[in-house]
């Protein structure tokens, strides 16, 4: 073999260890999308030795080593609003354990569904760089790339506009009556004048 080819793929043998240890205990992974972005959690639970790690974003926000009791709850707060989050513990049969992630105290499925009744998210692609949009409907809050954006609201003839700006691009959120109870009021993203498509998260 030429010299290199055999070389490991870990610098020393901590890290080799440490990486296959987090991996035989890495149980559940979540993606939640909030305001501020997609977050990553991951839980490792070991049932042996009852270690239970919390990560968000890659960043370990809980460690606790040795827990006597393996079944419970963590708590801990996700993104730049510091949105609770809660990841329950409960056991199946025998030695299966089934994760369950809480946000706001509403099962991840259930704030999702909500979320979407309360935010307008859109994606695009400006200057060779993506970005994701949020407006948050009951405050009016827009949120860029994980930053609460400055607004300037105006009244117009048929509804109300958010003004904004990306770089040097001007974007506005119009709000207009759809004239159904049902449908309520529409939110339109303008950027440099031409209409962006709202995406579903």
């Amino acid at each position: 073999m030429a010299s290199g080819d055999d070389s490991p793929i870990f610098e020393d043998d901590e890290s080799l260890s440490y990486s296959l240890e987090k991996m035989t205990d890495l149980v559940a992974v979540w993606d939640v999308a909030l305001s501020d972005g997609v977050h990553k959690i991951e839980f490792e639970h070991g049932t042996t030795s009852g270690k239970r790690v919390v990560y968000v974003d890659g960043k370990e926000e809980i460690r606790k080593e040795w827990m006597f009791k393996l079944v419970g709850k963590e708590t801990f707060c996700v993104g730049a609003a510091k949105t609770k989050a809660t990841i329950n513990i409960d056991a199946v049969s025998g030695f299966a354990y089934e994760y369950t992630l809480e946000i706001n105290g509403k099962s991840l499925k259930k704030y999702m569904e909500n979320r979407s009744k309360t935010t307008n998210t859109w994606v695009l692609h400006l200057d060779g760089e993506d970005f994701r949009v949020v407006l948050e409907k009951d405050t009016m809050d827009v949120w860029c790339n994980g930053k609460k954006m400055e607004t300037a609201g105006e009244f117009v003839d048929d509804g109300t506009e958010t003004h904004f700006s990306i770089g040097n691009h001007d974007c506005y959120i119009k709000a207009v009556s759809s004239g159904k109870r049902k449908e309520g009021i529409i939110h339109t993203l303008i950027v440099d004048n031409r209409e962006i498509p709202e995406i579903l998260e």
